[in-house]
């Protein structure tokens, strides 16, 4: 029996989502608590890895199990014992061709930037910017990542079998001293959107020209990964399409 997890949870303690033997992770927290419930060693598979840091309102996962069970107890169980960071929102049975990573079609993740003084209710989920920033300028460079472009510079994946070809979608909404930036996309690989978020922020404060961007959406040149990357604090993964 296939079973697909979604999982929320707040990043700041861990290492990620990856499991590492010598450190926290979500993956391994999870893993952890149902090999214990379910008494047998159990692996789960998620949607995609999130760096140390980020955060999920909508993670999934799925892992198999030899039997029929009540779904409903387990994810009960799950949430009495992960810790309060972590929390299974659902468990449902699916396909055995069920894949929670390569099954998805769109991935959805939003970016906050916050400008002015530090807010110790805010920090944990928002980079505090503290340095003059050009807000339509940050705005209009964000734009420019609309539609089908080769993303090979602004990731430090090796390799990728689609040849870092990705169509993104960008929305943004102003509140105060808050700008959220959503992100929706077919994948995004390692940095993709931390990478995208230095950047606007450097034309922003006017250290790049607008063409910046552009002459590193070109799939026919040389691969020259751009030094401008966001903290972690801001992401977090809000929701994956299957």
């Amino acid at each position: 029996m296939k079973i697909l997890g979604k999982v929320s949870y707040k990043g700041t303690k861990y290492q990620g989502w990856q499991r590492q033997s010598d450190s926290p992770t979500i993956e391994g927290t999870i893993e952890n608590i149902l090999s214990r419930i379910l008494n047998v060693p159990t692996i789960i598979a998620g949607s995609g890895r999130t760096d140390a840091g980020v955060h999920a309102r909508g993670q999934y996962f799925h892992f198999e199990v030899k039997n029929n069970i009540d779904l409903s107890k387990l994810k009960y169980a799950c949430n009495r014992l992960l810790p309060s960071d972590i929390h299974i929102i659902s468990l449902t049975p699916v396909d055995d061709s069920f894949h929670a990573r390569f099954s998805a079609v769109e991935k959805h993740y939003s970016y906050t930037l916050f400008i002015g003084e530090n807010d110790p209710f805010t920090n944990d989920f928002a980079y505090h910017f503290l340095r003059l920033l050009d807000v339509q300028l940050f705005l209009q460079a964000l734009k420019l990542f609309e539609g089908t472009h080769c993303f090979q510079d602004f990731t430090s994946k090796e390799k990728d079998d689609r040849h870092f070809i990705r169509t993104v979608h960008v929305q943004f909404a102003i509140n105060g001293s808050s700008i959220r930036v959503d992100f929706y996309g077919d994948g995004f690989m390692k940095y993709m959107i931390r990478y995208m978020i230095g950047c606007a922020i450097a034309i922003g404060e006017k250290r790049e020209k607008m063409e910046f961007i552009p002459s590193h959406l070109q799939e026919a040149k040389q691969r020259e990964i751009i030094r401008y990357k966001a903290p972690s604090v801001g992401l977090v993964l809000e929701d994956v399409k299957y």
